[in-house]
């Protein structure tokens, strides 16, 4: 009896180990995932620079400053990609954004280093912000609905899908 026990406890072990170890990982090399949002001709990165009234906007969209001098997009004049981190529970999650108009045309989890919240990389949850613009408040114009024990993924791609959009509209008013 005492062998089966301990045989059932490896096998569930193995099992709770390995399905955490399949969240994390690079889904899409952000290289590539820029290959499949200019058809295999990515444009040269553009440079935006963070000053002082930007980092103010950035810091009330995301909760917190964003440590970076200057941020990289791609733009090819009918499109911009935006590959942006925000921090999930404890580590960041690196998200693929594309806008144009005004409006998210697709979202892709690039690289997901959490243990939980993964869920967050099927279109089932990406697909919701499609066509999402931002409010004068800058929040988001349709409800994202969460996921259940990944709350704090769901909220850092909710965040990173506005400030694409304010960087977006920024860009555009430059």
């Amino acid at each position: 009896m005492l062998k089966i026990t301990t045989h059932i406890l490896i096998i569930i072990n193995v099992l709770c180990w390995s399905s955490t170890s399949f969240a994390k990982g690079t889904y899409l090399e952000p290289e590539k995932f820029l290959e499949q949002v200019f058809n295999g001709n990515p444009p040269e990165p553009k440079k935006l620079w963070i000053k002082k009234n930007l980092k103010t906007e950035i810091k009330n969209i995301l909760g917190h400053d964003m440590k970076v001098l200057r941020l990289r997009y791609w733009d090819d004049n009918t499109k911009r990609a935006w590959i942006l981190e925000e921090i999930g529970r404890d580590k960041p999650i690196t998200v693929g954004l594309i806008t144009a108009n005004g409006k998210i045309l697709d979202v892709k989890v690039l690289i997901f280093r959490e243990s939980r919240g993964w869920e967050v990389r099927y279109p089932f949850f990406t697909d919701q912000f499609k066509d999402t613009t931002l409010t004068a408040e800058r929040n988001l114009d349709q409800k994202i609905d969460g996921i259940s024990g990944a709350t704090l993924s769901v909220n850092a791609l909710t965040k990173l899908a506005r400030l694409a959009l304010f960087l977006d509209s920024y860009v555009d008013n430059k």
